[in-house]
């Protein structure tokens, strides 16, 4: 029984250094401008302990968001929040120091920079460059080719069908997991469709015929049995995507 414990406690105090430190008190935020005529900004800055850095900006559904951040701390990283939500599209600490994504809704998004508990338990700094880009128009201006006449849209939203299909993250059992999903459809087999699996972030993968990619570059492995796509990225998540979810039907 002391020993359960022992193995429980050590396991807790795992999960919790690898976690973000700051409360929201601890919390500065910067708006993001971008000067005239330009897409993108570079910001510099210096964190410490506990406190976080939230920089702001505006877009549009279908545009097309950037985010890098230079650091040699590495428990210094970053998350992106999607408007009025702390469910993060992106996890620096799991996904690493670059993202690319579709933006799936209209508002004010954070890139929120952060030392891991870890770190900030022993009150250590870091400086950091943070260099954050927004390219594309509206929601129509996304990656995917226009829709068919005739696929309408789910109100309120960019995407022309939304849902669960079985996912898993790591070793778990394929499909042992729901991730929610939106897909924006364009011709017959040509599709883009964010997934959020359960730790929160955002994948989105882009389908052309045979061929599938994801937005940020990530290594995977697709292959379609009948009318089921699978799809592994980074050897670490897996999804199962019915062929109707890109073709609708």
């Amino acid at each position: 029984m002391k020993k359960l414990r022992l193995i429980s406690g050590l396991l807790f105090a795992a999960l919790l250094a690898a976690t973000p430190a700051a409360s929201a008190a601890d919390i500065k935020t910067q708006p993001v401008q971008f000067a005239k005529g330009s897409s993108s900004t570079t910001l510099k800055g210096r964190i410490k302990g506990d406190e976080s850095a939230d920089y702001t900006l505006r877009a549009r559904a279908g545009q097309t968001m950037s985010v890098k951040l230079a650091t040699r701390h590495s428990a210094n990283h970053f998350n992106v929040l999607p408007p009025g939500a702390e469910t993060a599209l992106f996890i620096g600490s799991t996904d690493g120091k670059t993202w690319n994504g579709t933006l799936p809704s209209d508002g004010e998004y954070r890139v929120r920079v952060y030392l891991m508990r870890s770190a900030a338990r022993r009150n250590e700094a870091a400086n950091y460059t943070l260099t954050v880009g927004v390219t594309g128009g509206a929601a129509a201006a996304s990656s995917a080719p226009a829709a068919p006449v005739g696929d309408a849209k789910v109100a309120g939203t960019p995407y022309h069908a939304t849902g669960k299909l079985p996912c898993s993250m790591g070793a778990a059992p394929r499909g042992s997991a729901q991730c929610d999903f939106g897909v924006i459809r364009a011709k017959p087999g040509q599709a883009e469709l964010h997934l959020t699996p359960p730790g929160g972030f955002k994948r989105v993968l882009r389908f052309g015929g045979d061929n599938v990619t994801a937005a940020d570059g990530a290594t995977l492995k697709a292959g379609k049995t009948g009318d089921l796509w699978s799809v592994d990225v980074n050897d670490h998540e897996h999804y199962q995507i019915p062929a109707a979810v890109i073709s609708g039907g």
